[in-house]
């Protein structure tokens, strides 16, 4: 069985998807770019702004489900610009404690909106993260 995660404290999705997907004890949070979701414009110029607005997208998603970033045992980033990674790095750390995810990082050709990240996780869903 799965259930649809949606807040209003992260961008609305913008195509025929859902903000996160709970199945199967895990939480599959949509790839997140830096859009303020209140006011739906993008955030930053340089990728630490735009990689803070995006890792708190999913917080937020996250913590809808009754999860958290302390809960994500997988993250995968797409980077405009590889020799952005270090810098990405610096503000990734600050979000996830150890053990730390494990996690990819990809350049690609183009992101929506043009924007220099995005990032999808997958988090443990509340049963998992404690159980009965």
């Amino acid at each position: 069985m799965k259930k649809a995660i949606n807040t209003d404290k992260a961008p609305k999705a913008i195509g025929p998807y859902s903000q996160a997907i709970m199945a199967n004890g895990f939480i599959f949070v949509s790839g997140q770019i830096p859009i303020d979701p209140e006011k739906g414009e993008i955030v930053g110029s340089t990728v630490e702004e735009q990689a803070h607005q995006v890792l708190k997208n999913i917080k937020a998603i996250l913590e809808e489900a009754g999860s958290s970033l302390a809960e994500v045992v997988k993250a995968t980033v797409y980077l405009a610009d590889m020799n952005d990674f270090a810098r990405m790095n610096a503000v990734y750390a600050q979000y996830f404690p150890e053990p730390y995810p494990a996690r990819a990082a990809f350049q690609v050709a183009r992101l929506p909106r043009d924007v220099k990240i995005e990032i999808e996780v997958i988090a443990l869903a509340p049963a998992q993260v404690h159980p009965l």
